[in-house]
């Protein structure tokens, strides 16, 4: 009885609070009143149309970019603290890879990050190319890596310090059935073995087939706000559409 009570604490805990937040670039406002929280063990959706201000508030989360006011928590602390950015993963949209490293070196370039000793460090190595897929491809050099691939080992260095929270910024982009559909039955794997995972997205059948929980961002600022994706009663296209055009407009 008291484990499941503790389970159930560990669940509703929140890894992850924004309030409030706004930031300006060049004079424009980017984000306005920017406000959700992601409990512990949730895969979380942070869905808007192509600039609406998604990747701008997951700069804000990892500190890229600082907002002008407002408040943002991971693990229950303001900012980030070194040792909290140890327990954290990221992969952005447009990543740079050295091109002329291979997958391994990439890798092993990353995990130094962390001062793993060098046994850790190639243990974590083939665990992750190994869920990646691209054990296959250690030796290749990044730049003969394919659009997928190039997603991946971006990915794998994201999860080579096994991540307490996982954020990435639109990790499906560009890839095809095939890979979007390894990617999220990854995502799935990796969160029932303990990782948060936040990821920003525009295609809503991922969303739909593995988040718990979602928000909605247009025109910088939230339309929808930590919303279960099992409460909502029709497609979530049709969510996402009506309620976009409750404001912007028909956009049917």
């Amino acid at each position: 009885m008291i484990s499941i009570l503790w389970l159930l604490f560990q669940k509703n805990m929140k890894i992850l609070e924004v309030k409030n937040i706004h930031k300006t670039l060049a004079g424009k406002q980017v984000l306005q009143d920017v406000s959700f929280e992601v409990k512990k063990w949730e895969i979380y959706g942070f869905l808007g149309p192509n600039w609406a201000g998604k990747t701008t508030t997951m700069k804000s989360i990892m500190w890229l970019i600082e907002p002008e006011s407002g408040e943002i928590k991971v693990f229950g602390t303001n900012g980030l603290m070194l040792e909290d950015r140890k327990s954290i993963g990221f992969m952005p949209e447009n990543t740079y890879l050295y091109k002329h490293l291979s997958g391994e070196e990439f890798l092993r370039f990353n995990a130094k990050f962390y001062e793993y000793s060098s046994e850790v460090c190639e243990k974590k190595i083939d665990e992750v190319l190994e869920k990646v897929w691209l054990s296959w491809a250690r030796k290749k050099f990044l730049k003969e890596y394919s659009k997928w691939m190039l997603q991946r080992i971006g990915l794998a260095q994201a999860i080579i310090n096994d991540p307490k929270i996982l954020f990435l910024d639109e990790p499906m982009s560009g890839l095809d059935p095939i890979g979007r559909r390894k990617i999220r039955e990854l995502l799935v794997t990796l969160n029932k073995e303990g990782t948060t995972i936040f990821f920003n997205t525009h295609i809503l059948a991922d969303v739909e087939s593995i988040c718990d929980t979602i928000s909605i961002i247009h025109e910088w600022r939230m339309l929808v706000k930590n919303k279960k994706v099992k409460s909502i009663k029709w497609w979530l296209e049709d969510f996402f559409i009506d309620t976009i055009s409750a404001v912007s407009g028909d956009l049917r």
